[in-house]
């Protein structure tokens, strides 16, 4: 039926003054003075009767006024006709009243339905904000099958997923809510063919709207499953599945929404109650569905690509762990340990503040990222020299062979000087050695012998990476001075410049070139993490994973900064990185220590000014470094 025919059928009230009662021609009722007017009546009064009528009346209705006389000012009659007018100008006049007043009702519904449907589309956009805005893939879901029911009044509903086995597609079954009777429903699939409402919809990418369930068309290929009904007491009659399909048109999943309602406060516990409060989906709830589960592929589609990102993030970083460890095997997860640690601590901190940290907040990204960063913390040492990442004694192995056959050559060099000396004596004396000359080189050798054992033991103990003490330190003078016959006669020394330079190294097993190369390492991960096309919210990984060797004195590298410049993250990660490279396995160049002395070294350094005090206490007070490391989690954990 078009508008005309509707604006037609429309029932309009007449209300007659009595003195003009039965003059109409039509149905009429008598108007009764100072009654309360219907806003969509007719009123066909005579001037006499107008002027009678209350003032707050006269605004009510639409007025035919019939009669010359003077009329109250508040009275705006749709027509005045004179008292003379004809049965068929009353008619017409009559008529006109009317049409003006379904077309005014018309344009009233036609306004509402327009703020209605502004007002869906302020929801659909609302909708879409939170949908793009919500990166769990659980609560996203959720999301959509409860925005789906609120926006057309749905009792309940399903969410299905389309899923790949072995090449086969198939539903499924994700989730659902109901306002009625309780769910908890297992997981299950449904095939993608057209024997289901759901897999129908998946497969033909179609609509499927069903008025009553229990009265489907012969025709059509699907059916309806009572077993939940069955199952719960729940009673479906209405029903709407919907398709949520990606930009490129491909069936990501299924929307089925169950039993819309006239009041949405209504509860289907019983089947009169179904009967009584069930209404079939109308087209503008397959409309704003539609446009729902538009968006909703949309952000789906999103939140796994953002999910398949985040993996690949993730793969990137054990790949670089392996590689960071395959060159160091020693701190074999030293960067999972600093990692936790860090994240612990900073929640630590949250949880209960020291004054200087109180307002610190970190959102889930922040932490993400602060894990990031120490997973990634010493990735920079794929670009420091094996040998020198790896060296456990102050001479290279291969350089201390050299070394040790040189004072065995020595050995053999000073007995042969001996014999020799010994030999010229004999020769310009013209006579046999004797038991005094065979006792006085006896004596030489083992006085030679006596003095280079000392010299290799101090070489020995000179090689290790413990503090150089002073009578070792005296001993090298002593080997820096001593000779031996090279092999045309000159005078070599037991020790090359550069060798003896090595092992006069104060403390540790570096000198003050491979010190460098070493320390290179946080520049290296920098200028890497700088190159990685990191999301905005990770984009501060390059810079707190390039800190962590800071001291807030100003004494750390590479860039000297002091308490003001190093952030909370990287003062956190710094606690944690000197505490495990402290406690954690022994290493080619230091020994473990206990837990118990590791603290107190790092609470030593915060007494220096090297470390923050607050932190280290929070570090040991929660007993960050006693909570367990599982390296799965710590790898996978966002």
């Amino acid at each position: 039926m078009g508008w005309a025919g509707i604006l037609e059928t429309m029932d309009i009230p007449l209300l007659v003054s009595a003195d003009l009662a039965g003059h109409s021609g039509r149905e009429e009722r008598l108007l009764q003075l100072g009654a309360p007017l219907p806003p969509d009546a007719v009123v066909l009064v005579s001037t006499s009767a107008a002027m009678m009528q209350p003032t707050a009346a006269l605004a009510l209705g639409t007025w035919i006024v019939v009669g010359e006389g003077e009329l109250p000012p508040t009275v705006q009659p749709f027509l005045r006709l004179p008292a003379a007018a004809s049965p068929e100008v009353l008619g017409s006049a009559i008529d006109a009243a009317m049409q003006a007043v379904r077309l005014r009702l018309r344009l009233l519904d036609i306004e509402r339905e327009l703020r209605v449907a502004q007002d869906r589309k302020l929801d659909l956009a609302r909708v879409g904000i939170a949908l793009t805005g919500e990166r769990d893939l659980d609560t996203l879901l959720a999301l959509i099958l409860s925005t789906s029911r609120e926006l057309v009044a749905a009792d309940a509903g399903s969410l299905y997923l389309i899923a790949a086995s072995s090449g086969v597609r198939a539903l499924r079954f994700i989730l659902s809510q109901n306002d009625s009777v309780p769910t908890s429903l297992s997981s299950f699939t449904v095939p993608v063919d057209r024997t289901s409402f759901a897999g129908y919809v998946a497969l033909s990418g179609e609509v499927v709207g069903v008025e009553d369930v229990r009265h489907l068309p012969p025709d059509v290929p699907y059916s309806f499953n009572p077993q939940f009904d069955v199952a719960t007491g729940y009673h479906t009659r209405s029903l709407l599945t919907v398709p949520m399909a990606t930009r490129a048109g491909e069936v990501i999943g299924v929307l089925q929404l169950l039993n819309r309602k006239a009041d949405p406060q209504a509860r289907i516990t019983s089947a009169a109650a179904a009967d009584a409060a069930v209404v079939p989906f109308g087209h503008d709830d397959v409309a704003v569905l539609r446009a729902l589960a538009a968006q909703a592929a949309v952000a789906i589609e999103n939140t796994r690509l953002v999910k398949e990102i985040e993996s690949l993030f993730e793969g990137f970083v054990r790949a670089s762990i392996t590689a960071i460890e395959q060159r160091d095997p020693s701190t074999s997860g030293h960067s999972l340990r600093v990692a936790h640690y860090t994240v612990e601590l900073a929640r630590a901190v949250e949880q209960a503040p020291p004054a200087a940290y109180r307002g610190l907040r970190f959102t889930p990204d922040e932490i993400t990222q602060l894990r990031y960063a120490g997973l990634l913390h010493d990735f920079g040492k794929v670009g420091v020299r094996e040998a020198v990442l790896t060296k456990g004694k102050k001479l290279f192995p291969e350089r201390l062979e050299l070394v040790e056959e040189r004072f065995r050559h020595a050995r053999r060099a000073r007995e042969v000087a001996i014999l020799k000396r010994l030999l010229d004596t004999l020769c310009r004396e013209g006579r046999a050695p004797t038991e005094d000359d065979v006792a006085r080189i006896s004596e030489a050798f083992q006085r030679s012998t006596l003095e280079i054992d000392s010299f290799l033991g101090a070489v020995v103990r000179a090689n290790e990476p413990a503090v150089l003490n002073r009578e070792t330190r005296h001993i090298l003078v002593e080997v820096e001075q001593a000779r031996f016959p090279g092999v045309n006669g000159d005078e070599t020394p037991f020790l090359l410049p550069d060798e003896l330079r090595v092992l006069s190294v104060p403390k540790g097993s570096l000198n003050e070139e491979e010190r460098r190369e070493i320390e290179s390492h946080v520049s290296h991960s920098y200028d890497f993490l700088l190159t990685i096309p990191w999301p905005k919210r990770y984009r501060r990984i390059p810079e707190i994973a390039y800190g962590h060797h800071e001291k807030l004195n100003g004494t750390g590298y590479p860039n000297r900064l002091d308490r003001a410049r190093i952030p909370p993250e990287v003062r956190m990660m710094t606690v944690s990185d000197i505490y495990d490279a402290l406690a954690a396995g022994d290493r080619p160049y230091k020994r473990a220590v206990p837990p118990e002395r590791a603290l107190a070294i790092i609470e030593d350094e915060a007494h220096q000014g090297l470390l923050d005090a607050d932190l280290v206490r929070v570090f040991i007070e929660a007993r960050i470094w006693a909570s367990e490391t599982d390296t799965a989690e710590v790898v996978s954990r966002g």
